[in-house]
């Protein structure tokens, strides 16, 4: 029992320093760029996840449709995003990614990542190969663990990739 608490104790250690170095770069990104954490969430939402309907937007964030709408508004207006309307139920809008929008996510996406990319080419050949072997092993168990209905969003990044 006590290997399993260490192993989780180590893997615990990566996760914080995984996430740190990616959400910092991610924020330092999004501030770069002039985007607010809502505007760029809603851009990573439709790169993963695809077009959605306005209201989900709303869900996704958890606040009100009036204030999905402004946020949506705002990326409408500054080209990363496009609104369109139903044709068989005009009071349903759809929010898709532009063109704009999706070089705009990529390069973050590059950019948060750019650590992970040195990281890897630092490493002596006998990490490499061994990270090679227990990376794949590490996916395989994460993905057969049961998933909560409410992180479905990570399941559309992962079929993303």
């Amino acid at each position: 029992m006590q290997e399993g608490k260490d192993i989780a104790m180590l893997l615990r250690g990566w996760m914080e320093a995984y996430t740190s170095r990616s959400m910092h770069d991610m924020w330092r990104f999004a501030r770069k760029t002039g985007l607010s954490m809502p505007q760029y969430g809603l851009l990573r939402r439709l790169y993963h996840g695809g077009e959605c309907e306005v209201h989900e937007v709303g869900r996704h964030f958890d606040v009100t449709s009036a204030r999905a709408s402004q946020l949506v508004d705002r990326m409408v207006q500054a080209g990363l995003v496009a609104r369109t309307e139903n044709p068989e139920d005009r009071r349903v809008r759809t929010v898709a990614l532009t063109a704009k929008g999706r070089a705009l996510v990529e390069k973050c996406v590059e950019e948060s990542y750019r650590w992970v990319d040195d990281l890897a080419v630092g490493l002596d050949a006998r990490t490499r190969t061994l990270l090679k072997e227990l990376t794949p092993l590490l996916m395989k168990a994460e993905e057969a663990m049961p998933r909560p209905e409410k992180h479905a969003a990570l399941s559309a990044i992962r079929g993303a990739r």
